[in-house]
């Protein structure tokens, strides 16, 4: 067996009384393409910072080819070859993608637009090179980081959660991607939460466990389902099976919206026919970049109609373009942002006061003061209720790992009992046994009446969960399929190009 090109032992890191990593020991050889596998707050995003010299080990040794290293900073790390795809990213907004690039990569400005083009098209990973950032979609900025990253030409590649915005297609085209630089000797570092990829990629796999190492498998020896178990250390919960229910009336009508942007690299709504009833969810599916981030910030109230077209949208009937987002929460609106740090959350803010964002109208403020007492209760019966791994209501909410915090996210919005619900890409980077747990919740809630829309890239996910579907594609929206008779095939051909959106 050849000696391991990166090698941990006894590999410790506290946060306080909280500890992220305890003892792990893990060998990462060259070729490999080695899963890190487990729950929300496992600590493997903790344990990826440490190789990558975001954070510093407390106890323990790192060995890189053979000979013992302090990785002081992913400067340090990038010198060594190592490389790293963040979950959350590290672009800088007000600069352009290229201008990004262009601070870690040598190279003039035309040389390194000239590669981002040609990785863009290699890797099925496009994106304008002169595009700011703050104009591109979740899955567009992942896109840069991974392009990024692999203009470095790193020995080892660590990805964390890297297909979980990107469409089917965009997904093998990364596996061969990452297929060829394993053959030419780069090993990867994979974290996802999606275990039939890891089935499907990964030539090994360690498990962590409360921040401990629990086994070191080969993913191609387990079903998903085996897998699942090893990572949670219980068996798998199961969805409770769609229930018929009476369905009532219209709680989100859509009527032909029809909106520009002013965003040179945004895309306008076309046309847009939607609604969603009461006792029903509908999933809108889509390869990032198409109008998501329109639609959501039209729906949601971010974006103000003009005048002309205030009776285009209608929520729990009443018309409500007028409306700003807080008026349409009033009227029994609950949203999730696909933003969890930007929109969704405050990162410097407890859980408590992260709380009294949207929940303020539950018991939380009297007469224009605060009742923290009711907050904190709510924050600990949302920790509580949503399994959000933290050491209490008074962490803030950057402290948490991605999943822990869509839960309580998602949980909190819950918690407001609403009438209409709009999620947009609910269980992104939320490990299997989490979000198996979330669409439970959320089939539960549709059962008791409650009219649910559902903004999602993941496939699987819309077929487990809906009830119907719409393709958004160039700002299109197509007719509704049922999900029940509708295949996987269909929707990838209205992904390519929807036709006009239709009632």
């Amino acid at each position: 067996m050849t000696e391991p090109l990166l090698s941990l032992r006894g590999v410790t890191k506290r946060y306080g009384p909280v500890h992220a990593n305890t003892g792990v020991d893990l060998d990462v050889r060259a070729g490999e393409i080695h899963a890190i596998l487990g729950e929300n707050g496992a600590g493997k995003s903790t344990l990826m910072k440490l190789i990558y010299g975001v954070e510093t080990p407390d106890e323990g040794t790192i060995a890189w080819q053979g000979e013992l290293t302090q990785i002081g900073s992913p400067a340090s790390a990038r010198r060594l070859g190592i490389g790293m795809v963040f979950q959350h990213f590290s672009l800088f907004e007000t600069l352009t993608v290229v201008e990004n690039v262009s601070l870690l990569v040598p190279g003039t400005k035309k040389a390194l637009t000239k590669r981002i083009v040609q990785l863009g098209q290699e890797f099925g990973l496009e994106v304008d090179p002169l595009a700011y950032v703050y104009a591109l979609s979740v899955g567009e900025r992942q896109r840069v980081e991974i392009i990024r990253c692999l203009m470095a030409d790193p020995k080892l590649l660590i990805l964390d959660e890297p297909t979980s915005v990107l469409p089917p297609q965009s997904v093998e085209l990364l596996f061969d991607t990452l297929r060829r630089l394993s053959a030419r000797g780069v090993a990867i570092l994979f974290i996802s939460h999606k275990l039939e990829e890891i089935r499907s990629i990964c030539t090994h796999a360690t498990i962590l466990r409360g921040g401990t190492v629990t086994g070191n498998v080969t993913p191609q020896d387990f079903d998903a389902h085996a897998l699942a178990t090893m990572m949670i250390g219980r068996d798998m919960p199961h969805l409770s099976p769609a229930e018929a229910v009476q369905r009532g009336a219209n709680q989100l009508e859509i009527s032909g919206l029809t909106l520009g942007t002013d965003d040179p690299f945004g895309v306008s709504l076309k046309n847009i026919f939607m609604h969603v009833a009461e006792g029903e969810i509908l999933g809108i599916a889509g390869v990032s970049g198409n109008g998501q981030s329109e639609l959501a910030a039209a729906i949601s109230g971010e974006t103000a109609l003009p005048k002309s077209m205030r009776d285009v949208i209608a929520m729990l009937g009443q018309d409500v373009g007028a409306m700003n987002p807080a008026t349409r929460r009033k009227l029994g609106f609950a949203f999730v942002p696909e933003d969890r740090l930007g929109q969704g959350a405050v990162p410097e803010l407890s859980l408590v006061k992260n709380s009294i964002l949207t929940a303020h109208r539950h018991g939380m403020v009297k007469k224009g003061m605060i009742r923290h007492g009711r907050a904190a209760a709510f924050a600990k019966a949302c920790i509580a209720q949503n399994d959000v791994r933290t050491p209490g209501p008074a962490a803030e909410a950057g402290s948490l790992s991605g999943g822990n915090l869509q839960k309580f996210i998602i949980g909190r919005e819950l918690m407001l009992a609403p009438k209409l619900l709009f999620l947009n890409q609910p269980t992104w980077g939320v490990d299997i046994g989490a979000a198996t747990a979330i669409r439970r919740r959320l089939i539960e809630l549709r059962n008791a009446g409650c009219a649910i829309l559902v903004i999602s890239e993941e496939l699987e996910e819309l077929f487990e969960l809906t009830d119907y579907m719409q393709v958004l594609s160039e700002g299109r929206l197509s007719p509704r399929f049922k999900t029940s008779e509708t295949v996987p095939e269909d929707i990838g051909r209205a992904m390519i190009g929807a036709g006009e959106g239709a009632a």
